[in-house]
């Protein structure tokens, strides 16, 4: 029996032209074309291999979309308020704009910032959020991300192997890492996924505690010399 085909939204998703969120919007503003043809409602399938396009009305729209990376404090949450704990969006205010950063914000808080990935709210370091679906994507992706870690116990070199790979969390094995010394008492970790409390239930796992996480790379954005609690715009040179 045959499948229907995909829904066009779905397939603008998979193929990196935004969200899904977006798809839906685009398409019920007559901004999809499907095989040359406009498309206007929202569930319309497609074959796999249709060739969709965005209306240049759209693209202006993604361009003016805003993207920032901010460095987390610890205590902040990456998406919506969670038990009394602030969500990192509330940082991105004139207040907090890193000095020299341009353009500059003037009084307006940016709306709809999603979080590209997660980081704990025990963490601190590079989070990046997003009004750009595209973007806000990442975190389903592959896209490596850099860790420095503080550790408090002895880590072997048997347990140091199997960071790189052979643990498994909620029954799935992990997909290959690549840890190594940065100094003493400290980790470099470079991982392509983002399980929940991923690095900490890691190391619990070789007999180590993890005291103290810092992100400081998401793909080619870094975090750099941003100063803790500050944001800035993400630059058009730079790319994941």
């Amino acid at each position: 029996m045959m499948s229907d085909p995909p829904r066009i939204a779905k397939l603008m998703a998979e193929r990196g032209l935004c969200s899904r969120r977006e798809a839906d919007d685009y398409i019920a503003c007559g901004l999809v074309y499907v095989d040359g043809q406009r498309v206007t409602e929202l569930g319309t399938r497609a074959a796999p291999t249709a060739d969709i396009r965005l209306a240049p009305q759209a693209r202006r729209q993604q361009a003016q979309q805003r993207t920032v990376p901010v460095h987390k404090p610890v205590g902040y949450v990456s998406g919506q308020a969670e038990d009394g704990h602030p969500p990192a969006a509330l940082r991105i205010d004139p207040k907090h704009q890193r000095a020299g950063d341009q353009p500059r914000l003037s009084t307006m808080r940016l709306t709809r910032l999603a979080p590209a990935d997660r980081l704990d709210i025990d963490s601190t370091g590079l989070l990046v959020l997003t009004q750009n679906g595209r973007i806000a994507r990442a975190r389903e992706s592959t896209i490596e991300k850099k860790y420095l870690v503080r550790i408090d116990g002895t880590l072997s070199k048997a347990g140091l192997k199997l960071l790189d790979h052979g643990l498994a969390l909620d029954g799935r094995p992990l997909k290959p890492a690549r840890v190594s010394w940065l100094d003493e008492g400290r980790l470099r970790f470079v991982l392509r996924e983002g399980r929940k409390r991923q690095i900490r239930r890691m190391c619990e796992l070789v007999g180590v505690r993890v005291v103290g996480l810092k992100r400081v790379r998401i793909g080619r954005v870094r975090l750099g010399d941003l100063p803790l609690g500050q944001w800035r715009f993400l630059r058009s040179d730079e790319r994941f």
